[in-house]
């Protein structure tokens, strides 16, 4: 390829050359990373401020607050099925969002707390004392049972894929979201009656520490508890009438030009008409594609240093980052 029809983007040459200097493109808005606390929060703010929910989900939304009730969504990649957590969170002032992301090997204890209790017994041997009553500065609260810790508002708690977890984790779930409480063993068997313990969220940039009374948990303001899901499993009965449940439309050809707009500006979604009315088209042939997906292509697009073609052909690139995540890899 000619240097001068070379994209903004293409620095790597493939030549063994090495370059003196590089000068790597701007990212995304939406693959911004930050090194400090405050502009963490930020970028998670972020990626509420650019989300457009659709009608439905708003309507979800606030059946869940009003009756306390975790909301179960599920729906193609890039629909926005995370996004409304973090929307909800900006917009309602109820905090950073807690995530806790599933896998296959996630329990339930993951998400309620942690205890290293190696670093106990390791402190008690370097003093020679006994620490026991100091078990606290050795638990942090997960995801799970931060949002769970009793506030006048509630916070919004983002379970990431809970499709990919044990087929045991929504029965476990079941008992915290009726009572609204769980108890730290480690900490009953101290009896006391007030114990600090460390929080998985910060402020001023450390950790959180709140007190614990008694041993237990208890939420004052249910959580709104957001669980999103692929659809790669089917959940038992007890664990769905407890849940809202919504399914998340794929976005329309508008409400994708008002997402890349937010992103890329008014210029590259009016240029990104046929890209986007392309992409509808094959969602609707019942192909798998994420909004990301699309929003990868455009943003490369809006880098190219050469004019705009007349017709619309996608590029031998473009066909790689929009290829159907249904379909089987290529060897």
């Amino acid at each position: 390829m000619p240097s001068s029809n070379r994209p903004n983007w293409n620095i790597y040459r493939g030549d063994g050359q090495p370059q003196a200097s590089i000068q790597l493109p701007a990212p995304p808005s939406w693959r911004q990373f930050r090194d400090d606390a405050e502009g963490a929060i930020e970028q998670q703010q972020k990626k509420g401020e650019t989300f457009q929910p659709p009608d439905v989900a708003i309507e979800m939304v606030n059946a869940a607050l009003a009756l306390r009730r975790p909301l179960l969504i599920t729906g193609n990649p890039g629909t926005g099925k995370s996004s409304l957590a973090y929307a909800v969170a900006r917009e309602l002032g109820l905090g950073t969002v807690l995530k806790w992301a599933i896998t296959t090997r996630t329990t339930l204890k993951d998400g309620l707390y942690s205890y290293d209790a190696i670093a106990r017994l390791q402190d008690a041997q370097a003093s020679g004392q006994d620490n026991r009553q100091e078990t606290g500065n050795y638990i942090t609260l997960g995801a799970l049972g931060t949002a769970f810790l009793a506030a006048d508002r509630p916070r919004v708690l983002l379970i990431d894929e809970i499709d990919k977890s044990d087929i045991d984790l929504p029965n476990d779930l079941l008992n915290l979201f009726e009572d609204g409480e769980f108890p730290i063993p480690e900490l009953q068997r101290l009896e006391m009656s007030e114990t600090p313990v460390r929080t998985l969220d910060r402020e001023n940039g450390k950790q959180r520490k709140v007190t614990i009374r008694d041993g237990v948990v208890r939420c004052r303001a249910f959580p709104l508890v957001i669980m999103t899901s692929n659809g790669e499993r089917d959940f038992p009965p007890p664990f769905l009438r407890r849940c809202l449940r919504l399914r998340m439309p794929n976005p329309s050809p508008k409400e994708l030009e008002a997402i890349v707009e937010k992103h890329l500006g008014e210029q590259a979604a009016q240029q990104s008409k046929a890209l986007i009315e392309w992409f509808c088209e094959q969602i609707d042939t019942g192909a798998i594609l994420a909004t990301d997906q699309l929003l990868n292509a455009i943003h490369l697009r809006t880098q190219e240093r050469t004019k705009a073609a007349k017709e619309f052909k996608l590029s031998d690139l473009e066909q790689r980052l929009l290829k159907d995540l249904s379909s089987p890899e290529e060897v």
